[in-house]
């Protein structure tokens, strides 16, 4: 789960575009078709996941870059054949999408009824027969599983295939997975390594994982493009101004590839030695799956009660005044893609403590601490060391953040059209 999404100013996000320079005149060539399937289809929802964040950040960045050339298409949750979106009401549908995750002040009532109109408004309409081929770009992996549909969408395109792939977990780490999960994701893969020309993979880990389940094809390009992090003009106001109890954040869904039993079994331990003078856990992410133990201690521990706080469906602001006022976020996943979490915590100046893992050094480089996943009592002895007042280690992390600097989505975006560009050079 991301804290923050791209948030562009809606003289960006209207923008009928800029005045075509040398680099632009020269992607003009072949028109791009972006899916917008996956926010489409989580139209209703008023918390986004890491994906949808990602999915609504491209279409954000396109526009802004190659408007003269982008069209927009999906497949539409109505149950509607594919086919191209109205480029006005895919403007307003991404105005409407950023004011939901960024504030929960109406009702879901009401939310759905906005989310209805704006469906109806993106309903598909047919796609214009190609004058020559396009670029189809796929962030998310919305309807990957089905083959014979990704086949039928390209071909009625006439388009080459550019996807985002943000891991392989399901695959290398089946046990983590929903059930089915595994199978699911097989099918996905084999869809990205049948049609996609040119894969971008969000962490050298994703890719690493992916690469040994292609099948080696001699032109396609593969890229590593991390991950944008911009928290825009969301204030980062400070609860421990008014809180004089230290507290830390872990930000994920509550799933055990997450690691959320290790904490918890800190936290018994701290407050076993503390009592009332323990800092506090605040959990922020929805409950996921095959997480029957960190459920039970949750809702059944009397020691925990007053100590691990629950936030299943905050917006945007409160999330970020959560995360700046914490004395550090916490991640000690056994596994990621990439860890959204960390590069945007340090972008919002949070410390971080994380799990020694390659994507999340990827990502954090030498300004975090890390520890083993299993290494529970590194976590409790450093938890503690991070909530005192005066706490040296804490210091040294934010002189080592001085030498940091997130990466942008039009970093990431620059990758994603000089593939494209690659492509739209080659015959075929």
């Amino acid at each position: 789960m991301a804290l923050k999404p791209f948030r562009a100013p809606a003289k960006m996000l209207f923008s009928k575009g800029l005045p075509g320079t040398g680099r632009h005149d020269q992607r003009a060539r072949r028109p791009i078709v972006f899916d917008l399937s996956r926010l489409l289809s989580r139209a209703y929802f008023t918390t986004p996941t890491g994906i949808d964040r990602v999915e609504y950040a491209y279409a954000v960045e396109l526009l802004n870059r190659v408007p003269e050339r982008l069209r927009f298409a999906a497949v539409h949750p109505a149950g509607g054949y594919y086919g191209r979106l109205p480029i006005g009401a895919v403007r307003q549908f991404l105005a409407f999408t950023q004011a939901r995750w960024q504030t929960r002040g109406e009702a879901a009532a009401d939310v759905r009824a906005q989310a209805i109109r704006h469906l109806f408004a993106l309903r598909p309409r047919a796609v214009p027969v190609p004058l020559g081929p396009r670029i189809y770009i796929q962030a998310s992996p919305h309807h990957l599983e089905d083959t014979l549909l990704v086949r039928n969408i390209l071909r009625t395109e006439r388009a080459r295939m550019v996807a985002l792939v943000h891991d392989v977990i399901p695959l290398t780490h089946p046990e983590f997975a929903r059930p089915n999960g595994a199978a699911q994701h097989a099918r996905r893969v084999r869809s990205i390594d049948t049609f996609a020309d040119g894969i971008i993979a969000n962490s050298q880990s994703t890719l690493d994982a992916l690469a040994a389940r292609l099948t080696p094809r001699r032109n396609r390009i593969l890229r590593v493009a991390h991950l944008g992090c911009e928290w825009g003009d969301t204030p980062m106001l400070s609860l421990a101004q008014t809180d004089e109890r230290p507290y830390f954040v872990c930000i994920s869904t509550i799933e055990p590839r997450k690691n959320h039993l290790l904490l918890l079994n800190v936290w018994r331990r701290m407050v076993e030695r503390m009592g009332e003078g323990a800092p506090q856990l605040v959990l922020i992410g929805r409950r996921g799956w095959e997480n029957e133990n960190v459920i039970d201690v949750l809702e059944r521990s009397v020691l925990l009660r007053d100590h691990v706080i629950e936030h299943a469906d905050l917006d945007d602001r409160r999330l970020a005044q959560l995360v700046a006022g914490a004395r550090a976020v916490l991640l000690p996943s056994f596994v990621e893609g990439y860890g959204m979490p960390v590069a945007e915590a340090l972008a919002a100046g949070v410390p971080v403590i994380a799990s020694d893992i390659s994507s999340l050094r990827e990502v954090g480089g030498n300004v975090p601490e890390y520890l083993d996943p299993l290494d529970g009592l590194g976590w409790l002895d450093m938890i503690l060391d991070y909530a005192k007042p005066d706490s040296a280690r804490r210091a040294a992390q934010y002189d080592r953040l001085l030498e940091w600097s997130p990466v942008g989505w039009g970093s990431h975006i620059e990758t994603v059209l000089q593939v494209v560009d690659e492509l739209a050079d080659r015959r075929g």
